[in-house]
């Protein structure tokens, strides 16, 4: 990135916002498609975009993840781009309440993969519990989306 890249990119980049350890950026089809939906049906916010790159740095909460077009700036291309993209992973998500993105989704009428459930996990002598649902965003990428249940002893 050249000295205008950086300088832009910082312009752009909330002072106080910190990355997380480990942030996935997935390629996606189409850059305004994808910001409507992880905004207006999601509640995604856009810490910062580069238009110009179809690249965006979303977050929910503590959850962040970064978006970027196939074929506009760079592109990480390890094979063939079909849908769905994202084969054999889902983005597990953490909300306070997952009932406000499930009636903002219906109201918008986007299906969901999964539909609500409550899910114990076994994790050593515990259960975790999530209530919890599933929905492709436009490429296919699962996002399973779950508000914490609490414990309980197997």
């Amino acid at each position: 990135m050249g000295e205008v890249g950086k300088l832009k990119y910082l312009n752009q980049c909330p002072a106080n916002m910190k990355s997380n350890a480990l942030v996935p950026e997935i390629c996606i089809s189409d850059f305004d498609k994808s910001v409507k939906f992880y905004t207006e049906r999601l509640g995604f916010k856009i810490e910062y975009k580069r238009e110009e790159e179809g690249f965006a740095f979303l977050s929910l909460g503590k959850a962040q993840i970064m978006i970027d077009q196939i074929d506009k700036g760079r592109t990480w291309k390890t094979g063939d781009f079909e849908y769905p993209l994202g084969r054999g992973i889902n983005f597990q998500i953490e909300v306070d309440k997952i009932q406000h993105l499930l009636d903002n989704l219906k109201k918008h009428n986007v299906k969901l993969f999964l539909e609500p459930e409550e899910k114990w996990y076994r994790k050593k002598e515990t259960q975790v519990g999530n209530k919890q649902f599933l929905v492709q965003d436009p490429d296919g990428y699962l996002l399973r989306f779950f508000e914490d249940l609490g414990t309980k002893h197997s």
